[in-house]
């Protein structure tokens, strides 16, 4: 009996020690999101900035991210895993801990509600609200296996982080429409954006803004403009109804739905637009095609 007693106390005493001195959180949140998981890791780092002296999240891949929160004098790192359940839902898990209080807080959180868990819990009830308030402002349909278009076309080369991709788009709209109508271009189809380069850890992209043309032996220069051909690729295709400032939640959508299909991809995306955001209306209404290349076999 006593030798039980032993190893129970043991065992109480290894869990204790665990939890005071190596557990690696002082809290922890966790609630279901109707989205995938890129659209969460986007609003996580969105909201990260309108904290002041916010620094950059770190991201271990889409669903793992590190971010670091100024309360006064205290500084909260919160740890995020999301797991994704199925196509339209996931699980966040937030490991919340004070930098310089955790030992405290072990100790205080069993028999007190304490302040620390008091800011956690109405910081992540803001967060939560925020995520569903953004997923109610777009939709992703995905279509499955499809070919993007054929077509030459007139281009700029842009480069930026994704958030500002339509920014850049609206800088440039009004110049090559303009440019090209009164050069007597022939449109040949609805602008498009092509991402070349796509760093997803850092959120930047290079891309070219396109206006399909039919090809002519007497196009017009501009030092900003160039022309090429665009071969039509096989591709994953979804259809984004939106603002497109975020027209890259589809990106995560497809590249999600690539994953669990097991299909490689390019993380390339093209994004035909056909709608015009400078009349307005609902955004909801605005449509854009959206594809993600499939890799060619070797």
């Amino acid at each position: 009996m006593k030798k039980i007693a032993s190893i129970l106390m043991l065992i109480l005493l290894g869990g204790l020690l665990w939890y005071l001195f190596i557990k690696p959180y002082d809290y922890l949140v966790s609630f279901k999101a109707k989205t995938f998981p890129g659209t969460i890791n986007q609003v996580i780092k969105t909201w990260n900035t309108s904290f002041p002296d916010a620094k950059r999240v770190e991201q271990d891949g889409l669903e793992r991210l590190k971010q670091q929160i100024v309360f006064g004098d205290s500084v909260h790192i919160y740890k995020w895993k999301i797991i994704p359940l199925n196509d339209s839902l996931s699980r966040v898990k937030v490991y919340v801990k004070d930098k310089d209080n955790s030992f405290m807080n072990k100790v205080s959180i069993p028999f007190s509600t304490t302040d620390f868990e008091k800011r956690t819990k109405k910081t992540l009830v803001s967060f939560h609200e925020k995520l569903n308030e953004h997923i109610g402002n777009f939709r992703v349909s995905i279509s499955g296996e499809s070919q993007t278009a054929t077509t030459y076309c007139a281009y700029i080369p842009l480069k930026g982080v994704q958030i500002e991709k339509a920014r850049g788009m609206m800088r440039n709209y009004t110049f090559i429409s303009n440019f090209l109508a009164e050069n007597k271009v022939k449109l040949n189809g609805k602008p498009f954006v092509e991402v070349t380069r796509w760093d997803m850890e850092k959120d930047s992209i290079e891309y070219n803004f396109c206006y399909p043309i039919i090809k002519s032996d007497s196009l017009p220069e501009h030092e900003l403009l160039h022309y090429k051909q665009m071969e039509g690729k096989k591709a994953l295709k979804a259809v984004y109804n939106g603002n497109y400032i975020t027209s890259d939640r589809a990106w995560y959508a497809l590249l999600d739905y690539a994953e669990k299909n097991g299909i490689e991809v390019d993380h390339t995306p093209l994004e035909v637009f056909y709608s015009n955001p400078n009349i307005g209306g609902n955004e909801l209404e605005w449509k854009a095609e959206v594809f993600i290349p499939i890799k060619e076999l070797q």
